[in-house]
């Protein structure tokens, strides 16, 4: 009989990073054994190489590259799950909503099949590992509510921005970015926008200078906005999507929204077909995040963490074991 031992790293309340085991003796019927390569900071994706596998298991064959992300189980009975929005599912289970043995921090890991995800060969896994968190974040909406004759504003060039500049870019967008200093022009330039306007400081953003009003309008930062100032900026029927999460009230003005038919949209953690779809994309269309190596260690992700709390990664964090 097999047995599989794992090293998870996780936090605690003092803020020091702890290093824990936990251990297998089993497998049951679509169990996957991974060892893990590489991980992203925000501790919802991970990208490894198959070890072993449950005497259920079909799709995945032993080395292959994989990854999974934010939620990893649900009911799969539910409206929800049979429409394939499973993250909708009441019974879905996310790393928020869970105690785990296993952390994305880790060197081994158990996972269900169907909620792993194979990262095409055009892929590198330490690139891979942001793809299947900021940037699914970013992709599935962009599919949904924007097409590729729209004109989109990102607010923030940071791990969630600049991915969201490069899909939008390659979907055929006109893309103007938005972010508090100059200081990121040219990398917002580079990566796909048109535009680039720097806010910080200013009231009146019809001040800016903005050649054409916006179509809609992706809020990728984590900082509370004031949407009245952007709200001049748009066209009617325009769609405002924030894909971050923070404290606090979601205040617009009522008579320009209403009025001007203007959709508020939220992101939910996606579902399995958009991990599919959002690595075939980036394969075909060389999306890729800029992203900055730590060492898979108690050191090397306090550091990381560190910088990432400074606001000083760019523009993504990568934990590696090699």
């Amino acid at each position: 009989m097999s047995v599989y031992e794992g090293t998870t790293f996780r936090g605690s309340s003092t803020g020091t990073i702890i290093r824990s085991t936990f251990r297998r003796e089993t497998l049951s019927g679509d169990d996957v054994v991974i060892k893990v390569t590489h991980s992203g900071l925000c501790g919802t994706d991970l990208h490894h190489v198959l070890q072993a596998l449950g005497p259920a298991c079909r799709q995945l064959s032993i080395g292959d590259r994989v990854g999974w992300g934010f939620t990893y189980a649900s009911c799969g009975f539910c409206f929800a799950c049979l429409a394939g929005d499973e993250a909708l599912c009441n019974e879905c289970v996310n790393y928020v909503a869970s105690e785990l043995d296993q952390g994305s921090l880790s060197n081994l890991a158990v996972k269900k099949e169907r909620w792993l995800f194979r990262i095409p060969d055009g892929i590198h896994s330490e690139l891979a590992a942001p793809l299947l968190c900021a940037g699914v974040s970013v992709f599935t909406p962009l599919i949904e509510y924007v097409k590729p004759s729209d004109r989109i504003g990102i607010v923030g060039v940071g791990g969630l921005g600049h991915l969201a500049i490069q899909f939008a870019s390659k979907m055929g967008c006109d893309v103007v970015a938005f972010s508090g200093s100059s200081s990121k022009r040219e990398d917002a330039l580079a990566l796909g926008a048109r535009e680039f306007y720097a806010i910080k400081g200013i009231d009146d953003y019809t001040t800016l200078g903005l050649k054409k009003p916006l179509d809609a309008l992706m809020i990728c930062t984590s900082e509370n906005l004031d949407l009245g100032k952007y709200s001049p900026l748009l066209e009617r029927r325009a769609h405002v999507i924030y894909v971050t999460i923070d404290g606090g009230n979601l205040v617009a003005p009522l008579i320009p929204t209403v009025a001007r038919n203007i959709k508020l949209v939220g992101w939910v953690p996606a579902s399995r077909k958009e991990y599919v779809k959002c690595l075939d994309f980036c394969e075909r269309n060389k999306v890729m995040p800029i992203i900055e190596r730590f060492p898979m260690h108690e050191e090397g992700i306090a550091q990381a963490i560190d910088k990432l709390v400074q606001g000083k990664v760019r523009y993504r964090a990568v934990f590696s074991w090699e």
